[in-house]
């Protein structure tokens, strides 16, 4: 749970940014990646549009 956390503050932190940038996560295979930024997306924004490559 504490790993959840700490990329949920870094995804706020980037949120909260006056210039924030698009954004692109990348990591190791099947670690949650997909499912924070959603978690997240349906939180913190109205509309989230996110592209899997």
């Amino acid at each position: 749970m504490h790993l959840k956390r700490k990329i949920l503050e870094k995804l706020i932190e980037w949120k909260d940014k006056s210039n924030r940038k698009p954004l692109i996560l990348n990591g190791a295979r099947q670690v949650g990646k997909t499912y924070i930024l959603k978690e997240f997306g349906e939180k913190y924004f109205e509309n989230v549009c996110i592209v899997d490559f």
